[in-house]
């Protein structure tokens, strides 16, 4: 929905939310349901009405729980009956500068004293997360705090001794430094907010004194949308994929008639260094695991010229798709989804053509579009979109585009082979299939959020549940990671079953679509039935839950020889198998163990 996207209209979306909540209730999407508590210093419930719409929006049906008013501290330290029983799935800690109750007021207190007044402020934040992650397996979202807008002493406040927004700067410092240690915990900056919108603009005295909202009710929307693209990339609901135009869009000039010494990129020209910093904008992305496509109305030939320009920032092989011929843009969208075992709504799409926007919105709802209007305008509307928000970065995230990389060049010599048993032998694969390591739980606990095609029972796992299930003495998992003479393509399975007397019910299979077809869930069948026999385990019992992404899996258990014991209306199942005649089903992937495959 187009109202809802950025750059949206603030006060539209306030005058119409009960419209649109009803229309995103009804328009049929499949969404994950998960349970958010709000833990208020100011009033929240504005915040609530507006979140909704944004997580509805992006596949996330939420269930809140609000504290009372300023209650933020009591709920978390002291506990709640209410909280307790919510059992959140997220905790959303809404304070801002009028909550911090120890900021500098007497310029006679010594350096010591501000050093107090700091680590006191600090410990009072700290209690609070600290008491609700003792009680809370949940991620914790907590806003920083922004600058205030009047100040006693000029400049000297940002920096000096007394200032209050040095004091908050130093806070806010403390706030980051804590968030990197501590897993599940994430800082919504509404420091770098406020500063976008303008502390005018974000400050409103009379709102607060009538109202208590901490804020201009004009940002609420704003505000809602951060905390919205952190709780979207925490589950999972991320976008993968930046897929870009050439012409106008990567360089200036139209390089089928210009040729490629007259498109402008480079530092000769004003118009040429833009563009140069648009694709280094761009490539950054890459570096957080982004990947990078081009869609492009081009002859093939002319679109690689460009991209070899001596002054190019991208080059062909930052890209793991290059689109350029005369298909429609939105035919070759779906091509390169299909070529990356993604969906096209894992694609954000860049174009500097009004018209082929709207082909694409038209064609193909569920792939973000922005329109480049000027490359500074498309790298903050990137930016504030929060598409490709990071929560967490693993090692495989850094290497992504790499394993797509050889993934294509996999999917090319596949096509030489008439027959696909010699075709995977060919690729010499080498796997290693372990219980979880703490090394791996970060990129673990992420492919539970990601995974939806190749993915039997869709269940998420925060990082703290994960921990939990690694540490239960009652559960079996396996991660499996695979490799050939293509290259490593990471983690890319993972199983976790419980085990009850004599039998294994397993909880979460999935696997990354980028090793589909290679025999890597028999490799993983295999290692469980040895696993089970080690613990005594003669039945594996397998679930389904259908779901709008995951039918490709619908018949997983009955091709590995699972018999099935039930079927729900829904399409629900559910299946089982005795162990004491398997037999192990893997031929072509070799098993190692340790580290290095």
């Amino acid at each position: 929905m187009n109202i809802i996207n950025y750059p949206f209209d603030g006060k539209l979306l306030r005058k119409n939310r009960k419209k649109l909540r009803r229309e995103l209730l009804a328009d049929g999407s499949s969404r994950i349901r998960k349970r958010i508590a709000v833990l208020g210093g100011s009033t929240a419930d504005d915040v609530v009405f507006i979140l909704e719409l944004f997580l509805l929006d992006c596949g996330i049906e939420p269930e809140f729980y609000v504290s009372e008013y300023n209650k933020f501290y009591e709920d978390a330290v002291f506990g709640s009956d209410e909280l307790n029983s919510f059992s959140p799935d997220l905790i959303y800690i809404h304070t801002s500068s009028r909550n911090l109750t120890m900021l500098p007021d007497n310029t006679s207190e010594t350096p010591e004293q501000i050093e107090e007044r700091l680590s006191a402020q600090f410990g009072y934040f700290k209690q609070v997360w600290d008491s609700l992650s003792a009680r809370f397996a949940c991620p914790i979202i907590q806003n920083n705090f922004e600058l205030p807008l009047c100040r006693h002493s000029g400049s000297y406040d940002g920096w000096g001794l007394y200032g209050k927004a040095a004091f908050i700067s130093r806070l806010n410092v403390m706030m980051s430094d804590y968030a990197r240690h501590i897993n599940g915990f994430y800082i919504n900056d509404i420091n770098y907010l406020s500063s976008c919108i303008g502390l005018e603009k974000w400050h409103d005295a009379e709102a607060w004194f009538l109202y208590k909202y901490a804020m201009s009710t004009d940002v609420i929307p704003d505000l809602a949308y951060s905390i919205a693209s952190i709780v979207k990339s925490v589950f999972g609901r991320n976008k993968k994929v930046l897929d870009l135009d050439l012409d106008n869009t990567l360089w200036g000039g139209v390089i089928g008639d210009d040729g490629q010494e007259g498109i402008e990129i480079g530092q000769e020209t004003a118009v040429g260094q833009s563009y140069s910093e648009f694709q280094s904008f761009v490539k950054g992305y890459k570096q957080y695991g982004v990947l990078l496509a081009v869609c492009s109305k081009n002859d093939a030939e002319n679109a690689l010229l460009g991209l070899r320009h001596p002054e190019t920032v991208l080059t062909p092989d930052d890209f793991v798709s290059i689109k350029a011929n005369w298909e429609s843009k939105d035919r070759n969208i779906e091509a390169s989804a299909s070529e990356l075992a993604l969906l096209p709504e894992s694609f954000v799409f860049v174009d500097d053509n009004p018209a082929e926007c709207e082909i694409i919105r038209a064609q193909l709802p569920g792939t973000s579009v922005v329109e480049l209007t000027s490359v500074q305008d498309a790298m903050y509307r990137l930016s504030r979109s929060g598409f490709f928000e990071v929560t967490s970065i693993s090692a495989d995230d850094l290497r992504r585009n790499e394993m797509y990389a050889a993934n294509a060049k996999r999917n090319a010599e596949a096509k030489s082979f008439s027959d696909y048993s010699e075709y995977l032998l060919s690729l010499k694969m080498e796997a290693v299939i372990e219980d979880f390591r703490p090394v791996y739980l970060s990129r673990i606990t992420q492919l539970t959020n990601k995974s939806n095609q190749f993915n039997l029972t869709t269940r998420r796992y925060s990082e703290q549940e994960m921990a939990e299930v690694t540490e239960s003495p009652d559960h079996i998992r396996l991660y499996g990671r695979l490799a050939d003479k293509f290259g490593d393509n990471g983690i890319v399975s993972v199983i976790i079953g419980r085990c009850e007397e004599d039998s294994l019910h397993v909880e979460l299979w999935l696997m990354s679509c980028r090793v589909l077809k290679r025999d890597m869930e028999l490799a993983m069948l295999d290692a469980l039935a040895q696993e089970c026999r080690n613990r005594g385990i003669s039945r594996i019992i397998g679930y389904y839950y259908k779901t709008a992404k995951n039918n490709m899996v619908s018949g997983l258990y009955e091709s590995f020889g699972f018999t099935r014991t039930s079927l729900s209306e829904n399409g629900d199942s559910v299946w089982e198998m005795q162990l004491d005649r398997y037999e192990n089903k893997n031929k072509v992937i070799k098993i190692g163990t340790g580290e290095k495959i």
